[in-house]
């Protein structure tokens, strides 16, 4: 699903206008129509509700007026209140003023005086419409609209507010917020989300969200180059739970090797494996330091294990190229992952670099696995000509070692971070952190919506590893950044339904595994029903 800004969203319907010949009115129809479905959906039944429409003179408002309307269609008795005087509403929401008109004209509140004489009349409100404004913000609110958004705010104690697009006093383009806006329980908006739906503070203040198509051909999206930012849904992920054929066998489903752990890290490798056979690999490969070799196979009976010579600080050593015994292990391999665990000593690094040049395979970097490109991001697969993806997946600590970038700039930019480096080093990026994003070489890039706060814990970056590196060795054949944003959306997923079990903070990274199998069964009941 596309994510729009204001103008990507105007272009878009002026689109749909002219050349799909679908009339803006009717869009605004159509727009009206999506919402009183959703409040009869969410607060049936709207009899026992004393609704109250607030309009604003422009197209937002002209949603709300057809919601207004329509709910008098259906027998009820909203109160319509619009914040401008009649004569300055223009275009499709005058249309729908008249119309409206039809039924009883709406009561009139043109300056902050006559608002304030009727908004005693109104306190009584259990179910509050706000079409006041939508994406039409370009500064902050002041003056009249803003007292009026701040008694919305605090003078209907009993009220639910649904928004209209957006809460009035929100920036369509923006997670951040330019100022004081209506607080709503829920927003519905139309076609596509919007960046402030998205991402935080702004999605806080939209509380539960949801699109409604409007007539939009689909084509009207998809065809258009300039949309690169996307969220992951579960109808994108409907590949990821086709059943698998009878006469299947673990050779058809990827040999996964993780180059991972060290002595005092073992953890990090066996949640990696873990996580790439809970994911649906066939077959999972641990190559380590040789003393750590131990302790990680006692972590899990089903993936192998390698040992590998070790440095005196008990992490992998260059002289695993001695003989050829690396060149020897990559061989029938599906997908390497490097990191979790692997330690940052000076030679170990310099093995990373090594092997991440050297071999052409599906990479997945993680950890001390980015840690080794730290600083010195052009040795990244310097040599170019490399045929398979790799990927990389920084928290923004990692990418800040990785770009130089200060962590708060990578923060407060962290989709055009995220694009540029996957841009300018022909890789896939997967930025962790709330709405993890995954970034193509082609400046697509994926939002994901599922996680939460418990999985800010220990380990959960090296279960995300395996979950990329199992995918991709089931699925050669799907785009890189399809099998990404799977992973991403898995993996969080995952993480919501072990927090449900065991509470954000009682959660921990083998949870998250475990509840892999729940996630994916979850995923298949979505697109069945």
């Amino acid at each position: 699903m596309k994510i729009l800004t204001a103008a990507e969203m105007q272009r878009i319907d002026r689109l749909t206008n002219e050349k799909f010949g679908v009339p803006s009115l009717t869009l605004m129809e159509d727009a009206g129509r999506g919402v009183v479905e959703f409040l009869e959906q969410r607060f049936a039944p709207l009899s026992a509700h004393r609704i109250l429409v607030l309009c604003g003179r422009g197209n937002n408002g002209g949603d709300g007026l057809v919601v207004a309307r329509l709910l008098r269609d259906r027998g009820l008795k909203p109160r319509v209140v619009l914040l401008a005087e009649p004569s300055k509403v223009k275009g499709d929401a005058a249309a729908n003023l008249e119309r409206l008109t039809d039924s009883g004209p709406p009561e009139v509140a043109a300056d902050l005086a006559a608002w304030r004489n009727l908004k005693p009349q109104l306190e009584d409100t259990t179910l509050l419409i706000d079409a006041l404004l939508g994406t039409g913000l370009a500064k902050p609110l002041e003056g009249f609209l803003l007292e009026a958004v701040r008694d919305v705010n605090t003078s209907f104690p009993h009220a639910r507010v649904v928004a209209v697009d957006l809460p009035t006093g929100v920036s369509a383009d923006s997670g951040e917020l330019p100022g004081e806006t209506v607080h709503a329980h829920a927003s519905v908006t139309f076609t596509a989300p919007k960046l402030a739906h998205v991402f935080p503070p702004a999605c806080e203040r939209a509380g539960e969200w949801l699109v409604k198509p409007i007539g939009t051909p689909r084509e009207a999206m998809e065809q258009d180059p300039a949309l690169t930012l996307n969220l992951t849904c579960p109808e994108d992920l409907a590949w990821l739970t086709h059943p698998r054929y009878a006469s299947a066998h673990k050779g058809n489903f990827g040999h996964v090797l993780i180059l991972a752990g060290s002595v005092g890290k073992t953890g990090a490798a066996a949640m990696a494996a873990r996580a790439a056979l809970r994911a649906g690999a066939g077959l999972v490969t641990i190559a380590t330091a040789k003393s750590a070799l131990a302790i990680i196979a006692g972590l899990g009976v089903e993936f192998m294990t390698e040992p590998l010579p070790e440095t005196d600080a008990g992490t992998i050593s260059l002289r695993a190229f001695d003989h050829g015994r690396l060149d020897k292990l990559m061989e029938g391999k599906s997908v390497l992952a490097i990191g979790p665990g692997i330690g940052t000593v000076l030679e170990t690094a310099e093995l990373v670099r090594t092997v991440v040049n050297r071999y052409d395979l599906p990479l997945v970097l993680d950890a001390d696995g980015l840690n080794a490109f730290a600083h010195c991001i052009s040795a990244f697969r310097s040599a170019g000509g490399y045929e398979h993806p790799a990927v990389l997946t920084p928290h923004p600590g990692e990418m800040s070692r990785l770009t130089g970038e200060p962590v708060g700039d990578i923060q407060k930019r962290r989709v055009e971070s995220a694009r540029d480096f996957a841009t300018r080093h022909k890789a896939h990026l997967v930025l962790k952190g709330f709405r993890t994003l995954s970034a193509a070489p082609d400046g697509q890039v994926w939002v994901n919506p599922t996680g939460n706060p418990g999985m800010a814990t220990g380990g959960t970056g090296d279960v995300l590893t395996g979950l990329v590196a199992g995918l991709l060795a089931q699925h050669p054949r799907r785009t890189a950044i399809e099998v990404v944003a799977a992973a991403v959306y898995l993996h969080g997923l995952a993480g919501d339904l072990a927090a449900r079990k065991f509470g954000q903070a009682s959660m921990i990274a083998g949870d998250v595994i475990e509840a892999v199998p729940e996630a994916f069964a979850a995923l298949a009941t979505r697109q069945a029903s």
